[in-house]
């Protein structure tokens, strides 16, 4: 019995110096087998935390190694949109159609037909929210013409913020081998939606969305659950794992904050927390933020060259192409211009009393000068080239000119809309084409007025900057 148990005891506990050997072996074992669970489960991540006020980088892992972006992809149309709005070629209330193709995109998206519109700030909404890969390939289609085209716009965009390793294929992040990116570049991005865009940031705050019947809520599970956060955007696809963009602002601090390839949802908000819990108290307190460059606009307004001194208001001279084209037996005395507009009816009559001693010679119509019939005359034939036609807008719509071509039409609305500010932030920039004797003009047009005083207000702004303006109800 004695021997038995002697021998139990000696099974059952090993001498000290052997079980500390064994403890060392059972815990290297576990060690190595928990490294290369979290090697293999982190292969796809990366991350960085950014101070926002002073651009010190507080975290970073893999941050500039080459990740797919998926729907932080929105981020980059999302910029662009405001973009846009800001220089004036869209504005919220703009129309987007939706295509064959865009109406196609898979998941997520609203559902929208093809052939209907969606307004620009519903798109906004849509991609903040429900990050809607159709809405996302509409916008592509309305601001760039195709997705391809707007994808190599977002990618020069990109480069002006600095953004060097990120190149765009499409502008919804559904899966495309060459769409890279990384989390410092997600992150430089971020800054760039705060910064350059304060007046539009909070849409990324958005919980919810209410399209038709349906009501979507923000995939950003962390609004409205970690005290600061106010947007930024989610993304997933299988190669890209769980993204996420943070935007934290709290106690006088603030921060962007990255976590790319988490192997599920709950994960990658769990890292995000503690990513935010542990270097939000570090970033500083001081420091003017403006960290990333605002770089030249997507959509550049086209200036005449300077070849002198530029009039402090408009060159009424050109007002002899309107009345060329209003008496076509001498046109041909008249060369066309290549990118100067022609000025509107009312300023074409205002200026010929404000300049007639610098406007060249004006051919007139065979009946006597100064008389009632002449004015009636050119009244009529300036009509016919810009008043109403088929296919424009209902409602009130003003006209400040037109030009032969519609880049030149596109180039003053858009720059009469940046000098004029508020007044103009709801106008809707359009061009309609006009032919006349076999000679086209572009006009260069403004709707979404509510009604004749609006109307009327908008051109007397316009014309307190030096631009003829009209107004017209369809």
């Amino acid at each position: 019995m004695n021997v038995a148990l002697s021998a139990f005891r000696s099974f059952a506990l090993p001498r000290p110096g052997i079980f500390k050997a064994l403890i060392r072996v059972l815990l290297f074992g576990l060690l190595a087998a928990s490294f290369a669970t979290t090697a293999q489960a982190n292969s796809k991540y990366a991350g960085i935390v950014i101070d926002a006020k002073t651009g010190k980088t507080l975290y970073a892992s893999g941050a500039d190694s080459h990740r797919y972006p998926a729907s932080l992809t929105k981020m980059m149309t999302l910029y662009m949109m405001f973009d846009a709005i800001d220089s004036g070629r869209m504005t919220k209330k703009t129309r987007i159609r939706v295509s064959k193709n865009a109406a196609a995109e898979q998941p997520s998206k609203i559902g929208v037909r093809p052939g209907q519109t969606i307004s620009a700030e519903q798109a906004i909404f849509a991609l903040v929210t429900k990050s809607a890969n159709d809405v996302a390939t509409a916008v592509a289609e309305h601001l760039g013409g195709s997705e391809s085209g707007f994808a190599k716009q977002m990618t020069t965009k990109a480069r002006s913020l600095r953004m060097s390793k990120t190149t765009f294929r499409n502008a919804h992040g559904l899966p495309n081998s060459r769409q890279k990116t990384t989390a410092r570049d997600m992150a430089r991005l971020g800054l760039a939606l705060r910064e350059h865009f304060p007046h539009h940031y909070h849409y990324f705050s958005t919980r919810s969305f209410k399209y038709g019947k349906a009501r979507y809520g923000n995939h950003n599970r962390l609004l409205g659950t970690v005290k600061g956060v106010d947007g930024i955007k989610t993304g997933y696809t299988r190669a890209s794992g769980f993204n996420l963009v943070s935007s934290v602002r709290k106690d006088g601090r603030s921060i962007v904050a990255v976590v790319m390839g988490g192997k599920t949802g709950a994960s990658r908000n769990a890292q995000m927390k503690k990513l935010i819990g542990r270097y939000l108290p570090k970033a500083s307190r001081r420091g003017k933020g403006n960290l990333i460059a605002k770089g030249p606009s997507s959509y550049r307004v086209a200036k005449l060259p300077k070849t002198g001194p530029m009039p402090k208001f408009r060159d009424f001279s050109d007002v002899r192409v309107a009345l060329a084209y209003a008496q076509p037996q001498k046109t041909a005395s008249f060369p066309t211009p290549v990118d100067r507009p022609v000025i509107g009816k009312e300023a074409l009559i205002n200026g010929l009393k404000k300049q007639r001693a610098v406007a060249a010679p004006i051919p007139r119509p065979k009946a006597a000068v100064g008389s009632s019939s002449q004015t009636a005359a050119v009244n009529q034939q300036v009509d016919t080239i810009v008043t109403s036609s088929t296919g424009l807008p209902t409602g009130w719509v003003i006209q400040i000119g037109a030009s032969p071509t519609r880049e030149a039409a596109e180039s003053l609305l858009f720059e009469a809309k940046a000098k004029t500010g508020g007044v103009m932030s709801d106008a809707e920039p359009f061009t309609m084409v006009t032919h006349r004797n076999g000679q086209q003009l572009h006009r260069a047009r403004f709707a979404g007025f509510s009604g004749k005083s609006q109307a009327w207000g908008a051109c007397k702004a316009l014309k307190k900057k030096g631009y003829g303006c009209w107004a017209t109800q369809q």
